[in-house]
């Protein structure tokens, strides 16, 4: 399976939001990763529902929500109708996991769960059932441009291990210090979804830096 590609906003000009998201549309990116903070659970603010409709509206694939945000479950249906096609809660963030992923998935989305860097992966096997994706934070959650963890290696490797064991149809996420540098070693290791900010927005050509990412494969 070709790895997907979801560039991250985060880091991006919001002054130029629109014209963002349609060179992300143009791009051979696969889907357009939206990062949500409260300020509660992480201490960054970023955007709510306001964005994310305005988002919809113009995307021509699909959103992939990551909340950073703590009570993810009052805002599910709210999520689900500003236009989330796939919506990651964290397992730190979540009283009742299984019932939040539960939800989701009813609500027509598909269900991802969060890990951060000091969460051991094992915390997942009895949950995997109802999973869709796991992402694996490789910094810890909040800000763009962070340096990736070491130790996430052995954890992308060993949840790896767990899925395919498992038998489920589960992609591995990562999110966190992606560059072109490491991209292809994280495919290798068992990821299957690269989320990439800073280094796609941050480069003076956003585009030509998502077209050297998909060449890698």
């Amino acid at each position: 399976m070709k790895p997907i590609l979801s560039p991250s906003i985060l880091t991006a000009d919001f002054t130029r939001l629109g014209d963002t998201i349609q060179m992300i549309n143009n791009s051979s990116a696969d889907w357009i990763h939206l990062d949500i903070m409260d300020g509660v659970y992480v201490p960054n603010i970023s955007f709510g529902f306001p964005v994310i409709e305005s988002i919809k509206k113009i995307a021509s694939k699909p959103l992939d929500v990551h909340l950073m945000i703590e009570d993810a479950d009052r805002y599910i249906n709210r999520f689900r109708d500003a236009g989330a096609d796939i919506l990651t809660v964290h397992y730190e963030a979540c009283v009742h996991l299984q019932r939040t992923l539960a939800n989701i998935r009813a609500l027509g989305m598909k269900a991802g769960v969060a890990l951060n860097p000091h969460t051991p992966v094992m915390l997942l096997k009895n949950l995997l059932r109802y999973t869709d994706m796991v992402l694996i934070m490789t910094v810890n959650p909040g800000f763009g441009g962070q340096t990736f963890v070491e130790e996430s290696w052995s954890k992308i490797a060993e949840m790896r291990r767990m899925i395919d064991e498992s038998g489920y149809d589960i992609l591995i996420q990562v999110d966190g210090g992606v560059d072109l540098s490491n991209a292809v070693k994280l495919v290798e290791t068992g990821v299957n979804v690269l989320v990439a900010g800073n280094t796609v927005f941050g480069s003076p050509d956003p585009a030509a830096t998502i077209e050297k990412f998909v060449k890698l494969f």
